[in-house]
């Protein structure tokens, strides 16, 4: 289930992507099988763990196309382990709402960040988010250890990317099918995850995220602009002044 729009991104084989917050991969490995060199960030060792052994069975079933690499590294995104402009793309999906200092943070994918480069950062999205914080004070922190710290809108996540250096452009909405489901979950307790109801939902989603019938992928577009899950917004780190710095 992917959030960010690879076109949009504009990832082409053979470019350097960081996947920053990468989770158990789901970026990081479509990235890899357009070709890319990726390097996924976490600070989980266990899930990184669980990157690089899909990497390497990504390798042996054949998935990967001739020269793309992946590997998963253990960073700390207020203080990035690489060099100014190491790569040419980068996604920070559902990231940001879960740091001390969101802002250190994009200044430091600016900086490993090559001019000319995109950066796609996902958020939850201010309605979705709203309800869930108003529903249950037990879903996000200080409730919850390494929660959601704060709720961006849009136009709010765009300031700080223009404020750490970068150039926000287009935007769109994700996901809007699990919004009700997160929106239940709150109202009947973010931890019960045995309740009925959830359980019934939680089935109706792996469903569709196997199979994508017509009908869901239909419904999912219609509404994404009005409950869609998260926002992404695509920047670009501006060309200008990089020749004056070398």
């Amino acid at each position: 289930m992917l959030t960010v729009d690879y076109d949009r991104l504009g990832l082409r084989a053979g470019e350097r992507l960081l996947d920053l917050g990468c989770g158990f991969g789901r970026h990081a490995f479509e990235a890899l099988r357009r070709g890319a060199t990726v390097v996924a960030v976490d600070y989980s060792l266990d899930e990184l763990a669980a990157v690089n052994e899909l990497f390497e069975a990504m390798h042996v079933a054949g998935e990967v196309p001739v020269g793309a690499v992946g590997r998963g590294v253990r960073g700390d995104a207020h203080r990035l382990p690489f060099p100014d402009g190491a790569f040419d793309r980068i996604i920070a999906s559902e990231v940001l709402e879960h740091l001390p200092d969101d802002d250190v943070a994009l200044a430091e994918l600016r900086r490993v960040l090559r001019p000319g480069g995109t950066i796609a950062v996902t958020v939850p999205a201010w309605l979705a988010e709203t309800i869930c914080w108003t529903l249950s004070e037990e879903y996000h922190a200080p409730f919850v250890e390494g929660g959601h710290l704060r709720v961006y809108t849009e136009a709010g996540l765009r300031e700080k990317l223009r404020t750490a250096g970068l150039e926000p452009g287009g935007a769109h909405l994700s996901h809007a099918l699990h919004t009700p489901y997160w929106w239940l979950r709150c109202a009947v307790g973010p931890t019960n995850d045995d309740h009925p109801l959830v359980r019934a939902y939680r089935k109706v989603l792996e469903w569709d995220i196997v199979t994508a019938p017509p009908v869901t992928r239909i419904a999912e577009r219609v509404l994404n602009p009005v409950i869609g899950k998260s926002v992404v917004v695509y920047a670009t780190r501006p060309e200008r002044g990089a020749a004056r710095a070398a």
